[in-house]
């Protein structure tokens, strides 16, 4: 699985990802923009090294020759968590400028799933043109909103929540879902 983080606010996600991935022995391929780079070190006791750390694999986001960036790479698909705005617009146009929209450009040719955890709001037009497209190629807009059914009691439960509907679309099952039954 690739896991892409974007500067967008919500670097628990990718953080919590990559846990739970390795939890659940899913080999992860971890790019990083330069501006999550920095939303890390504002949102996070969480460093970059460690982060890379977490990950079975990490790549440098000029690194456009990494084994991410081709087909042939045979992969369950990707994450982009979070995304931002800017990653999402790349992806949606196909004009990528780095590793991490390159990849998941890949994803989306060959028709791979590819997730895009877009953490923005309020949303312009331009915003929504850009999730439309996205997802005309291929892709699912999965912002993180809160299942507030589950109940959660501590934002660690919120997000491993949205992670484990997440995992859900890829097949993968990580325990951390609780799933709705109104009885």
């Amino acid at each position: 699985m690739i896991v892409g983080v974007s500067g967008a606010s919500g670097s628990v996600y990718g953080i919590r990802l990559l846990q739970m991935l390795r939890r659940m022995d899913v080999e992860s391929h971890l790019v990083l923009s330069n501006s999550a780079q920095v939303t890390l070190g504002h949102e996070s006791e969480v460093t970059v090294d460690a982060l890379k750390a977490m990950a079975d694999f990490s790549y440098a986001q000029a690194d456009i020759g990494a084994r991410i960036a081709s087909g042939s790479f045979k992969t369950l698909g990707m994450v982009v968590a979070p995304c931002s705005i800017k990653t999402l617009s790349e992806i949606a146009t196909g004009v990528t400028s780095s590793l991490l929209t390159r990849a998941a450009d890949v994803a989306l040719k060959e028709r791979r799933r590819l997730v895009l955890m877009v953490r923005e709001t309020p949303l312009h037009l331009g915003h929504l043109r850009s999730m439309a497209a996205a997802t005309e190629a291929g892709a699912i807009v999965y912002p993180p909103v809160p299942a507030f059914y589950a109940k959660p009691a501590s934002l660690e439960e919120m997000v491993d929540h949205t992670l484990g509907r997440v995992l859900d679309l890829f097949g993968l099952e990580s325990e951390s879902v609780r799933r709705w039954d109104p009885r």
